[in-house]
């Protein structure tokens, strides 16, 4: 038979139509984790769904540091976009038409290198609404969060100069409304306070991350209270103190390295030291993320280490997790 013969294309489109039919009736055991924990965010007044819980090295299937929030049936805000998570924002079904507002904690590659692919797949959907940008301002060698931005789509220099329209609004693409925060923990600093929808409002805490400019977020929703405490080591000043009028209804904490010696704590909590944050914070329950290999592998370990001194309950981040509060 010919190679391109009316019954071998015939053939070959019967194979691509059972193909098709068998994806969109795929029985929820074959539905990737994240679009089974939107269904469950879907059906709540508020949740939170991780859409990347790995760290900065390719390890297995997370995907880089990402969380959407659900308010009513959509996803309205994202707090940062780590390498992988444009494939589980895509998975889960969630639209940029959606968002009020992306928060950005800082500008290591694991927390905001999907960010562009992210506005790009915006680019094919219709809103009139601007998107609020929400980032730390610049230090050591890290750009603030408008440069940031000019450098991935900015009209003359962006490495992705032809997604411009997210600048000025034109192209059919929305408005970049970029707030760049202050990220410098001392004991003055200022703890900043931004209003994304009558319903919705975020509150940057500057912390300690080693020399990078972060910010920890504090977001209430219709009566819920979330924070995330983003990448973070115990010398971030008053941070517990801050929250701890707070009563979150979730903690989330970054689970990056077990207990013991030679870790670098002067970037991140170990365990231990997560346990202490979280009995300062007192929320109704804490959600480890942010895994890498070496923590994970550990696990046991490092609950019985927060069990110490936080005994509330503790769940586990994996891609696709649904928290609803």
């Amino acid at each position: 038979m010919l190679k391109n013969s009316p019954p071998m294309r015939a053939a070959v489109l019967c194979c691509v139509l059972i193909a098709a039919c068998s994806n969109t009736s795929a029985s929820p055991e074959q539905l990737p984790p994240a679009a089974i924990g939107a269904d469950t965010c879907r059906k709540a007044e508020v949740g939170v769904q991780v859409l990347g819980s790995g760290g900065p090295i390719a390890e297995g299937s997370r995907a880089g540091t990402s969380y959407a929030v659900w308010i009513d049936g959509r996803a309205q805000l994202l707090i940062d976009a780590g390498p992988g998570s444009f494939i589980r924002f895509g998975e889960a079904g969630l639209k940029v038409a959606d968002l009020k507002a992306i928060a950005l904690s800082h500008f290591h590659a694991d927390h905001s290198a999907g960010l562009t692919g992210i506005l790009n797949s915006g680019g094919f959907e219709q809103s009139d609404e601007p998107l609020m940008i929400i980032g730390p301002a610049a230090g050591s060698v890290f750009p603030g969060a408008g440069d940031f931005i000019r450098a991935q789509v900015g009209r003359e220099h962006g490495a992705w100069s032809y997604l411009g329209g997210y600048i000025d609004g034109t192209e059919d693409k929305r408005k970049l409304d970029v707030r760049e925060i202050a990220a410098n923990n001392t004991q003055e600093s200022p703890i900043t306070e931004v209003e994304i929808a009558p319903d919705l409002t975020i509150t940057a805490i500057p912390v300690h991350h080693g020399v990078v400019p972060t910010l920890a977020y504090l977001v209430k929703v219709k009566g819920r209270t979330i924070v995330f405490a983003s990448d973070q080591s115990a010398s971030s000043i008053g941070f517990e103190q801050r929250l701890r009028d707070s009563k979150p209804d979730l903690l989330i904490a970054h689970h990056v390295i077990p207990e013991g010696e030679g870790q670098p704590i002067g970037l991140h909590r170990p365990p231990s030291g997560i346990g202490e944050m979280a009995a300062g914070i007192a929320p109704r329950q804490l959600l480890l993320s942010h895994h890498m290999e070496r923590s994970i592998s550990r696990l046991e370990e490092s609950l019985g280490a927060i069990a110490l001194h936080y005994r509330g309950p503790t769940l586990i981040a994996a891609d696709g997790t649904c928290v609803t509060l």
